[in-house]
Parts: structure tokens; C-alpha cells; sequence
């Protein structure tokens, strides 16, 4: 099979170094026959990491860049200082169309700063957002959740636009048809919530009952709607979406722990953990961050898969994997085309 779908990867960001990106890359190519990628990082220490792989043996490109941007770099610096580091070389990959996503570990401002730089938004977006996938008791196995931190600000024009993208994004990713599309609010009745979470509401009920939206608008949805499997794409602000999202991060391994602790606590419950143990798998893969590592995102000119900055190789090979589905799915070009429906009737061309 063609190795056709080629993946712009940044191996120098994360927190656990080029190992764990290289190790995600190998998780991914045992898989998948049809990715290639083109790394980008320090060559002398990447190749032989790479070299060890037998895996990677001639679907691996190494583009040479000398720095870095560190996890603690401010967004406007790195947009200034950045040019030849591996996360702009990464983008300027997918911008020039040599691959068709790029994937990073690094710091999430300055990757959104550079991607704006390098690829600019996309036609009729103001404002792009990052979507993640949370697992929840839906069909799918999954509600995606938008903006988690690209702006901390958002209007009523910009929530219809998360809609819109969040709902795309559900249909090419989860292969939903008719995602269902809540906004993100402190109570489901219509009087609560502020001025422009009732503005969107009116603004995404119009778009919804619109021929070929392709979306159910269910209301406004709680904070306990995101797992519930009421919602397929829960649509809020990237201040909201990020608290939200680190605290559901850091629940989840507090509840590992627990369970652990639980389980080891005495010989009658190892025991039982024993007789347990294949439910207790399964219960401890659901729970495991690391298997829907990677935010995308949503609103560029270009695909942008944004891994977790501690991700180890589990979860790099996560990313990619999403990575690769959206590059399978033309999925930049369809939700241009998508965005470009929700435009208002006087911002439509002639």
C-alpha cells in the first residue's frame, strides 16, 4: 500500500523529549501502511533514534533545525525568535503542502501564534479554536469540546462559528451525520447565562434549521453533559473550555490512583482485583488520558494536531492517529467549505 498520507512532525517539543515522539512514530507506523513522515529536530539526535526503528525504515524524512521553543516561551516571542525551530519548521511543512497536518508536543501558545503566522485562519473564521476529544457514554464513545484555550474571548458570532467547526469536525471524526450541538452554559434554562451565550443560542438555532446545516442543536447543556452522551460537541469559550478540560484531566488519574491504592490495599482485595482483572483493564484504558491525546485546531488554513506537552509514546501515537484520520478525510477543505455556509447573508459573496 502507497504510503500517501504524510504527517509534519515536531520532535523536539514535549516535555519527554524526541524518545517519546520517535516511540509514538513507531506505535503509528506498525498500524497504519499508508503515513510517512517529515521530522523535524536536532538530526544528530534524531537519526539514530530513528535508525534503530526498523519500523520508520524509509518513511521517515529528518528536516534539520537548531532550536527550540521552550514550554515557558511567551506566544509573541516565538512568533518574533521562532523561524528555525522545530515547531516552525513543522508548520512551514504543512503550509507549503508538503505534508498534510503537523503534530507537536510543544508550547500551546506558540503554536497557535506560529500556525496563525504560518497558516493563517481560514475564509470567514475570526477567531480558531481548539476542539478535544472526552469520553462519554455516547455511540461515538466521545463528546468533543471547543475552544479549550485557543482565546480566552468569545461573542455570540464566534460560538456559532465552534459550532460549526466543532460539528464538522464530529462528522469527519466520529462519522456522525447529525451531530448534536449544545452550548456550554450554568444552567439549562433559557433566562440563565450571559448576553452572548443567548445571542449565539438564537444565532445557532437560525443556522440549525437552515437546509443542509446538517446539525441538531439541542440548548444549552451543564458542565455534567460533557461525558453524558446527551451532547456529540459541546461548544463554550477557551477560558471555560480549559479549566474544564485540566480538571477533568486531573480527576481522571486522581481516580486511577484511587483505584490503585483500593486494589493493593489488603490480599483480599488484590485478590479480587485478580478476578477483576479484565474488567478493571478495560475500566483503567477508558480512563487513560492518553489515548485521546490531541487537540485540534479548528479554523486554519492547514490541519494542526496539538499532543499533550507530557505525552508518552502512547499518547504521541494518539495524536497521530487522529492526525492521520483528518488528513484521510480531506478535512481542512471540508470545513472551509462548511464554515463558509454559516457566513451571515451580508458577509456572502455575490
Amino acid at each position: 500500500m502507497a504510503r500517501d498520507i504524510v504527517i509534519s512532525i515536531d520532535a523536539m517539543g514535549g516535555d519527554a523529549g524526541p524518545a517519546a515522539v520517535i516511540g509514538g512514530m513507531v506505535k503509528s507506523a506498525r498500524k497504519n501502511e499508508e503515513i510517512r513522515y517529515i521530522v523535524h529536530g536536532d538530526e544528530a539526535e534524531l537519526r539514530p533514534l530513528i535508525e534503530k526503528q526498523s519500523e520508520l525504515d524509509g518513511i521517515v524524512e529528518i528536516r534539520h533545525c537548531d532550536d527550540v521553543i521552550a514550554m515557558t516561551e511567551k506566544p509573541s516571542r516565538a512568533m518574533r525568535a521562532g523561524k528555525g525551530s522545530s515547531m516552525w519548521g513543522t508548520l512551514e511543512t504543512v503550509e507549503k503542502g508538503d505534508a498534510t497536518v503537523a503534530v507537536s508536543c510543544g508550547n500551546t501558545g506558540a503554536l497557535m501564534a506560529i500556525s496563525m503566522l504560518r497558516l493563517r485562519r481560514a475564509p470567514g473564521v475570526d477567531r480558531p479554536a481548539i476542539a478535544v476529544l472526552w469520553p462519554s457514554k455516547s455511540e461515538a464513545g466521545h463528546t468533543i469540546v471547543l475552544d479549550v484555550g485557543a482565546d480566552i474571548r468569545a461573542e455570540a458570532r464566534d460560538l456559532l462559528q465552534y459550532a460549526v467547526m466543532g460539528a464538522e469536525y464530529a462528522r469527519l471524526g466520529l462519522e456522525l451525520p447529525l451531530p448534536r450541538v449544545g452550548l456550554l452554559n450554568v444552567g439549562t434554562e433559557e433566562h440563565k447565562g450571559r448576553a452572548a451565550l443567548h445571542e449565539a443560542a438564537t444565532l445557532l438555532s437560525d443556522f440549525a434549521d437552515q437546509p443542509g446545516a446538517e446539525i441538531d442543536y439541542v440548548g444549552f447543556v451543564e458542565g455534567n453533559d460533557i461525558g453524558s452522551g446527551k451532547v456529540d460537541v459541546i461548544v463554550t469559550d477557551g477560558f471555560t473550555g480549559n479549566v474544564a478540560l485540566k480538571t477533568a484531566e486531573g480527576t481522571a488519574t486522581l481516580i486511577r490512583g484511587f483505584l490503585r491504592e483500593a486494589m493493593e490495599h489488603s490480599v483480599f482485595s488484590k485478590l479480587g482485583a485478580l478476578f477483576a482483572l479484565t474488567s478493571l483493564k478495560r475500566l483503567q484504558k477508558r480512563l487513560d488520558p492518553r489515548r485521546v491525546n490531541g487537540g485540534v485546531f479548528l479554523g486554519l488554513n492547514g490541519a494542526v494536531v496539538k499532543s499533550h506537552g507530557g505525552a508518552d509514546a502512547t499518547g504521541v501515537s494518539a495524536a497521530i492517529k487522529l492526525a492521520f484520520r483528518l488528513a484521510r478525510n480531506g478535512f481542512t477543505e471540508k470545513l472551509a467549505t462548511r464554515v463558509a455556509t454559516a457566513a451571515k447573508p451580508e458577509d456572502a459573496p455575490e
